[in-house]
């Protein structure tokens, strides 16, 4: 009878070390379910608030409207002032790494053309970084934008086709120009013509929320 009650006492304790294993991986996803999904948004001056007050930048006003309306999801703000497609795509890998995001909002490219930079270049740096987005499991979202007349038609028409074309290409939603409804009203503008001001910061946020707002239907 010894080795009977040998073979009851080991399988009870496989038993419980089952019993252990289950709940410590319900533990895990519980505790992964509970934890807010990010939403990275990686931008230039336009986005990081230049010339503000500190938190009243368009994506400030977007973490406050996603708390409301999308609890599950925190805003992470990564935008440097001067920032370029190649700075953004040097950074990209450390920030989905650290950050994880559910969705990657791009806004950049306006300074490469206001520095008259290689369009191709840009392009082929902004599929860059929808691609690693999207390798790491995130949505994308690009927000494009427009250059002021005196660059010339040519090079402004080259400009703003690549938000357009990159889109199409790596099928992602986009925001065509980010100043839509108000780019001609300079008095949305501080005094060097580039930067909205306070009072521009919420069209911005409506400009970026129909796009933006889909994709944040289900956290990943």
């Amino acid at each position: 009878m010894r080795p009977l009650r040998t073979q009851s006492s080991a399988a009870a304790t496989r038993l419980g070390a089952l019993l252990f294993a289950i709940a410590l991986a319900a533990a895990f996803v519980a505790h992964a379910a509970a934890r807010p999904a990010t939403i990275l948004v990686v931008g230039d001056s336009i986005s990081a608030g230049y010339g503000l007050a500190p938190g009243t930048c368009w994506v400030t006003l977007l973490a406050r409207r996603v708390a409301q309306e999308f609890p599950a999801y925190v805003v992470v703000n990564a935008s440097i002032s001067g920032d370029t497609t190649r700075g953004g795509l040097a950074r990209l890998p450390a920030l989905l790494a650290q950050h994880r995001p559910a969705v990657v909002v791009i806004e950049l490219g306006g300074n490469d053309g206001l520095r008259g930079g290689d369009l191709a270049a840009t392009r082929a740096d902004l599929d860059a970084m929808i691609d690693a987005s999207k390798k790491a499991g995130a949505k994308v979202l690009l927000v494009g934008m427009r250059l002021p007349p005196n660059y010339g038609t040519a090079y402004t028409t080259r400009f703003a086709a690549i938000y357009r074309d990159a889109a199409a290409r790596d099928r992602v939603a986009s925001v065509p120009f980010l100043f839509e409804g108000f780019a001609e009203d300079a008095t949305l503008f501080q005094a060097d013509g580039i930067h909205p001001t306070l009072a521009a910061q919420p069209r911005l946020l409506d400009n970026v929320w129909p796009a933006l707002r889909p994709l944040l239907a289900k956290p990943r």
